[in-house]
C-alpha cells in the first residue's frame, strides 16, 4: 500500500509537493475547485519542474470546467514536463460546481468527456460535438515534441455511488473512493469487487485510492482540540455542507446520516437557511470548504463529527485503521493537507514509513 497527499490547490503547491516527495509519498492529488482554490494545471506544472519522482494527478477534474480537447492538451503538456508521472483523475463534480449553485454533471456526459480526452491522448482521431455540430478532431503535431502523448496517462474515476462504480469498472479505470471510516470504506470495496466479478474482470488488479483526511492525536488529546479542528475540521464540515445543499434543494442525502450527529447536522442546516444573499446560500455554505472551519460553523464541528467523518486518532489507532484498509484491498491512502497546516505532512510521513 502506498501513500499520497491531497491538497486544495495553491499556485505554489510545489513547496509541499517537493516535501512530500522527500518523505516518500507516491502521489499528489490536486483539487479542481475554481471558486475556492488555484488552477490545478498551473500548480501541477510548477510542481512538475520542481520534482523528479512523485506522481501528479487531478483529484478530481470536473469535466464542465474545460472542453475535452483543452483538457487533453493540458495533460499532454504536463506529460512533457513530468513524463510518465501524470494522472487523470475525474469526477462528476461536488464543490467546484456546488460553489456556483450547480449540481453534479450526468454520468453519461462524464463518460463521453473521458472518451474524448483519452482518445486524443492516444493520438486518435475522434468525433466530438462542438457548438452543436459533430466534427472530427485530433492533436495535430505531436511529432514536434511540444507535448508528450507517448507516455501513458492513467485514468482514475471518483465514484461514490453504484452507477459511478459500475462506470469505473466498465472503463477499466483506477478508483478514487472517499471515506472517513474503515467500515464505510470496507463496504464500498466489497461493492466494487462484486461489480468487477459481475463484469468478469475480478482477476485484473484494481488501483483503489481512499481520499480522506484527519489528524494524528497525541495521547489524551481530544478530537476537537485546536490542532484537530485546524487539520481535520475542514473535512468533517464537508458533511454539514452536503446536508445543507441537499436540504435547501429538496434533495435526499447521498449517504445515510449517522444518528450520533443527526442533531448537529440539522442545526447547521437551519443556520444555512439564513445565509445571504437568499437564493445563493451556496456562496457562504462552501466558503472555506475543505480548507478551514468558518467561525459560524465551529460549534457544529464537534469531536463526534470529526471522529465519525475523518481519520482522527492516535498514531497507533491510525496505523490499525490504515492496515485494515490495505487488507480490504485499497492500494493507496491519500491524506488531505490543509492550507496553513502543511507541517502536518511530517506526522503523516511517520505513518507512511510504518507501511514501507
Amino acid at each position: 500500500m502506498q501513500f499520497a497527499i491531497a491538497i486544495p490547490t495553491d499556485a505554489d503547491s510545489w513547496r509541499v509537493v517537493r516535501r512530500a516527495e522527500e518523505l516518500g509519498f507516491a502521489r499528489v492529488w490536486f483539487y479542481d475547485t475554481q471558486m475556492l482554490s488555484a488552477d490545478p494545471f498551473v500548480a501541477m506544472a510548477a510542481a512538475a519542474v520542481k520534482t523528479t519522482k512523485i506522481r501528479l494527478g487531478t483529484g478530481v477534474l470536473i469535466p464542465s470546467n474545460r472542453i475535452a480537447p483543452v483538457t487533453a492538451n493540458a495533460f499532454a503538456s504536463l506529460n512533457k514536463l513530468a513524463p510518465g508521472r501524470i494522472d487523470f483523475g475525474v469526477g462528476t463534480g461536488f464543490t467546484g460546481r456546488r460553489a456556483m449553485g450547480l449540481g453534479a454533471i450526468k454520468l453519461a456526459d462524464m463518460e463521453e468527456y473521458i472518451r474524448i480526452v483519452m482518445s486524443l491522448l492516444r493520438g486518435e482521431t475522434v468525433e466530438v460535438e462542438l457548438e452543436r455540430n459533430k466534427r472530427l478532431i485530433r492533436l495535430l503535431n505531436p511529432e514536434l515534441g511540444l507535448i508528450n502523448t507517448r507516455d501513458t496517462i492513467p485514468l482514475w474515476v471518483a465514484a461514490s455511488g453504484p452507477r459511478s462504480r459500475a462506470l469505473t469498472t466498465k472503463l477499466g479505470a483506477g478508483w478514487i473512493a472517499t471515506a472517513g471510516d474503515v467500515e464505510g470504506a470496507v463496504a464500498a470495496m466489497a461493492d466494487m469487487h462484486e461489480r468487477r466479478r459481475a463484469a468478469g474482470c475480478e482477476a485484473e488488479s484494481l488501483g483503489a485510492v481512499v481520499l480522506t483526511g484527519g489528524a494524528i492525536l497525541e495521547e489524551g488529546e481530544p478530537a476537537d482540540s485546536p490542532r484537530a479542528i485546524a487539520q481535520a475540521g475542514p473535512r468533517a464540515a464537508m458533511l454539514l455542507h452536503r446536508a445543507a445543499d441537499a436540504a435547501l434543494a429538496g434533495l435526499p442525502m447521498m449517504a445515510p446520516m449517522p444518528s450520533s450527529v443527526a442533531e448537529i447536522v440539522a442545526g447547521y442546516v437551519e443556520l444555512a437557511r439564513k445565509f445571504t444573499p437568499q437564493g445563493a446560500h451556496y456562496l457562504e455554505n462552501h466558503r472555506g470548504h475543505l480548507m478551514f472551519v468558518k467561525p459560524e460553523e465551529r460549534r457544529f464541528v464537534t469531536a463526534e463529527l470529526i471522529r465519525r467523518t475523518t481519520y482522527t486518532a492516535t498514531e497507533r489507532e491510525i496505523k490499525e485503521r490504515f492496515a485494515a484498509l490495505g487488507e480490504a484491498g485499497y492500494s493507496e491512502i491519500a491524506v488531505q493537507i490543509v492550507p496553513g497546516q502543511e507541517h502536518a505532512i511530517e506526522d503523516w510521513g511517520r505513518i507512511r514509513r510504518a507501511f514501507a
